[in-house]
């Protein structure tokens, strides 16, 4: 028995260490090998082929019949809507997307923030989507205006998850801006095309970052106008949850 298998014995530990395999099958490639993820894991490969048995019998996981690798399952989608679909932040929201599209003229978006990562879940569409969108996109919270909002805001542990996804360089930049990104009512960051996103958070009855709303626009005015028509949503947004 390895020392990671020795300290997570028993039921709890055999969910650790699972959820730990669906982690590892989130990152890189899409299919991988037993004996990687047992090495990135550091389980024992009996151990490791027991849990992805176990896990594609839910169909959390699925093997490639031709390489014998794994990935991630589909039944992750069904959960993954249902989780969306009983989302208080999501039910607010949807009337208020497509109006505030119209009014500035972009798309709008719905962040939310998990363990140092915001995933894309809910969008307007606007002219500027273009014919190649990424409509499941995810990326690391502190390389975006609206994962900073959240990620600034959320508690020490979500923090420092937020940290590990950056290079070491950024950190230090984080730390020293984190209590201004946690008070901000909006940021803005330019990107390297020209472009501007700009976040607005959406904060809920106890003041916590429920989500953020995310457009990108062309210039500072443009981006001045997105500022105060998404603040318009989330607070109105932000009522309807105070309520909740």
């Amino acid at each position: 028995m390895t020392d990671v298998e020795a300290e997570t014995r028993g039921s709890l530990g055999t969910v650790r260490n699972a959820a730990a395999l669906l982690h590892l099958l989130g990152e890189g490639p899409a299919y991988q090998q037993l004996t990687d993820l047992a090495d990135r894991s550091g389980l024992s490969l009996p151990t490791v082929h027991r849990l992805l048995r176990s896990l594609t019998l839910a169909g959390l996981v699925e093997q490639d019949p031709r390489s014998a690798r794994y990935g991630l399952g589909a039944e992750l989608v069904r959960l993954s809507h249902r989780y969306l679909n009983r989302l208080p932040v999501l039910a607010a929201l949807s009337p208020y997307l497509a109006p505030v599209r119209d009014t500035i003229g972009v798309s709008v978006h719905v962040v939310l923030y998990t363990r140092g990562w915001i995933s894309y879940v809910d969008r307007a569409e606007g002219a500027d989507s273009g014919l190649y969108r990424e409509p499941h996109r995810v990326a690391p919270a502190l390389h975006s205006a609206a994962g900073r909002l959240l990620a600034a805001r959320t508690d020490d542990a979500g923090w420092e998850l937020a940290l590990a996804q950056v290079p070491e360089e950024e950190r230090a930049e984080a730390v020293a801006q984190r209590e201004a990104w946690r008070i901000a009512t909006h940021l803005t960051l330019p990107d390297a095309d020209g472009t501007i996103e700009v976040a607005v958070p959406v904060l809920d009855g106890d003041g916590g970052a429920a989500a953020a709303l995310v457009a990108v626009v062309g210039d500072d005015d443009h981006a001045a106008k997105a500022v105060t028509h998404l603040s318009r949503v989330a607070q109105a947004t932000g009522r309807t949850l105070g309520h909740g």
